[in-house]
């Protein structure tokens, strides 16, 4: 070719750049379709997980529990306060702090309350020695009765003396009128023989006056009968159809002395709080009645039990009871000097500060309970059918979100509406009648709920899930109200007892 020949060039085409959206072209097109098909199946499979593990455990919940979002947390607020008046003299607790019961939280001032404890320790020791002084008057009153009561016997004994004294008398009396007879009989027959003289006028004297000796005999006799009679309170001549001799059976006990005896007796035995059944008892009965005081007749133990029983000794240990009691009380206002926490709790509102002279009653902080908690969840009337005591239920915190159950169950329904137990309840029979759907608080508590673990405080809000197809369990599983608490019911559901059987 010569260098003057035209040359001719091939031109080669750059490649166009993809359009906007086009897939980029690639040399093995079928590695683009399993790709695809391995995404749709992962797609899948995420989506039926996501169904199962979410889908199905909702839709259960939906089918089987009845749920409400307006639910919060409630607990037993203690308001702690002081039992006796007094200046603060230390604050151990702040605001939020934890406390277990019997810490102690705030101190007063104890010098005052020490002060009463002394002198009501002064009175309880006065008030013994009085009781030992009433004791000895006893037990002086108690010889006293003794020898009253040795009094009386003696005085049965002597009138029992004088009516022997009185037989005698007649006896001897009997004696001297037979002598009188045969004194009259032999002066009789001396008379006679005088006027013969066949016996000498000697003799006749001394018949004479053997008769009138006699006969003197006789009346001093009748007279010592008539004494004796008179002074035994008898009439000296015996009444119509009676001997001499005659005196009342019951003279012993009738008589005069031993009725003055018997009241003495009776006036010392009052002192000592001994009171016969009736002031008309004889002597006799009286004392028969005083030894059946022990059913024994053991007379140390029934003076022994009077003593005990006296007015003086009774009034004396009144005494000595009350100043006791006296010091008790001083003791116990002394100790309230120290306020501890009734509860295991939260302090909150505090409002007391060393210093401060504060009055019995007056609430110085407040403690929440951290362990007595459950949920007031407010259900609507249309979703109490199917509630019951008993029924599980799922708990879910806000402050928690979905990553803690709690568990619990259905304790109790409370007995009105929120609308009706409100301060100013509607009033609907003025006609300004809107009808709107009410809620009833139903109180659920919680189950093994652990507050050091995972706390709950008091106004948070839960979204309860009661489980109403599962069958209720525990006491009163089943109903709607909780039995009357009964007295023995009481003592079964106080802390430590069985829980008792539905």
């Amino acid at each position: 070719m010569s260098s003057g020949a035209p040359t001719t060039s091939v031109k080669t085409e750059e490649p166009k750049p993809p359009a906007p959206g086009a897939a980029p072209p690639t040399g093995r097109p079928h590695r683009l379709s399993w790709r695809r098909m391995l995404l749709i199946g992962g797609g899948v499979l995420i989506l039926a997980g996501g169904l199962w593990w979410i889908g199905i455990p909702w839709i259960d919940r939906a089918l089987n529990t009845v749920s409400t979002d307006d639910a919060y947390v409630s607990d037993h607020v203690t308001f702690v306060a002081s039992r006796v008046s007094g200046q603060v003299v230390r604050v151990l607790v702040d605001d939020n702090n934890r406390v277990h019961e019997g810490d102690v939280l705030v101190d007063l001032d104890p010098e005052p309350y020490q002060v009463r404890v002394e002198i009501a320790t002064a009175a309880v020791v006065a008030a013994k020695a009085d009781l030992v002084a009433a004791l000895a008057a006893t037990r002086g009153l108690v010889g006293k009765g003794r020898s009253l009561r040795f009094n009386l016997q003696h005085a049965i004994e002597q009138v029992d003396n004088q009516v022997a004294l009185l037989r005698a008398n007649v006896a001897t009396l009997e004696s001297q009128k037979a002598s009188l007879g045969l004194a009259r009989a032999n002066f009789a027959r001396a008379t006679k023989l005088v006027a013969t003289r066949t016996i000498s006028e000697e003799d006749y004297d001394q018949q004479r006056a053997a008769f009138l000796v006699a006969e003197a005999q006789v009346k001093q006799a009748l007279e010592g009968v008539y004494q004796t009679r008179v002074s035994l309170g008898l009439p000296a001549i015996p009444p119509q159809g009676k001997d001499l001799a005659y005196t009342p059976a019951d003279l012993d006990e009738t008589f005069s002395s031993v009725r003055q005896a018997q009241s003495q007796l009776m006036e010392v035995a009052g002192e000592l709080g001994v009171v016969a059944s009736s002031y008309d008892l004889t002597p006799k009965k009286m004392i028969e009645e005083f030894m059946h005081r022990d059913p024994g007749g053991n007379i140390d133990v029934i003076y022994g039990e009077i003593i005990k029983q006296a007015p003086l000794v009774q009034q004396a240990q009144s005494k000595v009871l009350q100043a006791q009691r006296n010091l008790d009380q001083a003791n116990l206002d002394r100790s309230y000097c120290r306020v501890y926490a009734e509860i295991d709790g939260i302090v909150s509102r505090r409002n007391v500060n060393p210093g401060n002279n504060v009055q019995a009653g007056q609430q110085l902080m407040a403690l929440q309970s951290t362990r007595d908690i459950w949920v007031d969840a407010n259900f609507k009337e249309t979703q109490l059918a199917e509630l019951r005591l008993g029924q599980h239920v799922d708990l879910y915190a806000d402050m928690y979100g979905g990553r803690k159950t709690f568990k619990g169950h259905v304790s109790g329904f409370t007995t009105g509406t929120g609308s009706t137990l409100a301060l100013l309840p509607p009033e609907n029979a003025t006609g300004n009648f809107v009808k709107v759907v009410q809620r009833l608080p139903v109180r659920i508590d919680l189950d093994d709920y652990d507050p050091d673990q995972v706390p709950l405080f008091i106004g948070l809000s839960m979204t309860p899930y009661v489980y109403v197809k599962q069958p209720p369990t525990g006491p009163y599983a089943g109903d709607i109200l909780q039995p009357y608490l009964t007295p023995r019911l009481a003592r079964r559901l106080s802390p430590g007892s069985p829980a008792p059987k539905p």
